[in-house]
């Protein structure tokens, strides 16, 4: 399934020039903020602190609420599924005009969204698709099977298969090349989307024998990494390596949905004693963390995906201060985000690959990060 966006050039560029002005803010954590005017409460409910980007999304939402006259109350869960609803309880509780979550689980808010929808509170999913309810208005979030598309793409890139937009390169080598396959966690509803994008990638070269996947491990089930935890995928890849590559063959890539996945695959890799050069295996990523920004730079990471949280955030308020002023929120996807009750009207907003070459032009340029924070 292909996801298609609407988001054009110019509207993202203007997109970026409205957001030049906005403060990153500064959340210290799970806070009740009494900045921000009379506009009323707004509830945002995010998973955890332990992921960098989820911080980011955090800050940016929240002070872009507050320049638009809210008050915020900002909550983590640090990934425990009753704290989180716990918060949104306490939300509602509070008074709040509108919700913003994203969701640890999705499939687990049923019976605390309802408790919203009784009292009028509208809800946005923030990133990720809040399911089997239908008390959730709006979906603000990037084009994930697009993302996942991108994954494979930087790592067919890397082997010398494609350039960055997924076009075949003239001479490009015959392979075989190893490949081992890492998904996202099962209980997110985008971990599907990026797998199936990469997987309608990367089953051509496959099929036809480029790419070996030397494990058999090429199911969803098998690769997923539940709450996309580091330590988990880096255990998983170090089994790998001691099952299917003990005869003294190399991994050449691994496709990695997230930076933080991509990093502790990088450790097993260290471990087992691959060091960088001619045959350190591409590894892709996503969220462009600051660790893998500095991990592409010194050539143990080859790629992630940066999905700028400034903009998401931006859309995610839009959302918000369009339904509490009446007014009916800008969608530019109606039919593919279905949440097993209804389909979700979604904005989707694009992404970008990003190597070594365009970390300048993509990320520093930007303003997301600085050179000195890369460099340091």
């Amino acid at each position: 399934m292909k996801i298609t966006t609407l988001l054009a050039g110019v509207a993202a560029g203007a997109l970026m020039v409205s957001l030049a002005a906005c403060s990153s803010g500064g959340s210290g954590g799970s806070t009740d903020s009494a900045g921000g005017g009379d506009g009323g409460l707004i509830g945002v409910a995010m998973p955890t602190k332990s992921s960098e980007r989820w911080i980011q999304d955090g800050d940016a939402v929240k002070s872009q609420l507050e320049d638009a006259g809210y008050t915020v109350d900002l909550q983590y869960a640090e990934d425990d599924i009753p704290t989180q609803v716990s918060q949104i309880e306490n939300m509602i509780t509070k008074g709040a005009k509108a919700l913003i979550i994203a969701s640890i689980d999705g499939t687990t808010l049923t019976s605390v969204l309802q408790e919203a929808a009784d009292n009028d509170i509208p809800v946005i999913a923030y990133d990720r698709l809040i399911r089997d309810t239908e008390n959730v208005d709006y979906y603000a979030s990037f084009d994930n099977y697009k993302v996942g598309v991108q994954q494979a793409n930087s790592v067919l890139n890397g082997l010398g298969l494609v350039d960055l937009e997924g076009k075949a390169t003239d001479g490009a080598p015959a392979g075989p090349f190893n490949i081992e396959l890492f998904a996202g966690s099962p209980d997110d509803n985008n971990a599907t989307f990026f797998w199936e994008g990469a997987i309608d990638t990367l089953q051509p070269y496959i099929d036809k024998g480029t790419l070996v996947v030397k494990s058999g491990q090429t199911d969803f089930e098998q690769a997923a990494t539940l709450r996309w935890d580091g330590e988990t995928a880096q255990k998983r890849m170090e089994n790998l390596l001691t099952s299917s590559y003990s005869d003294g063959s190399k991994v050449n890539a691994v496709l990695s949905p997230y930076d933080g996945i991509s990093r502790g695959i990088i450790s097993a890799l260290t471990d087992a004693g691959y060091t960088v050069g001619a045959e350190w295996p591409i590894i892709s990523g996503q969220d462009a963390e600051l660790d893998s920004v500095k991990a592409i730079e010194s050539g143990e990471q080859f790629a992630t995906i940066f999905k700028d949280t400034r903009n998401l955030a931006k859309v995610a308020v839009d959302m918000a201060t369009a339904l509490l002023q009446g007014n009916e929120p800008e969608t530019n996807n109606t039919t593919d985000y279905d949440n097993g009750v209804k389909v979700v009207p979604s904005y989707l907003l694009e992404s970008q690959i990003v190597v070594k070459d365009n970390i300048e032009d993509v990320l520093v340029k930007s303003g997301y990060w600085t050179e000195d924070e890369i460099k340091g």
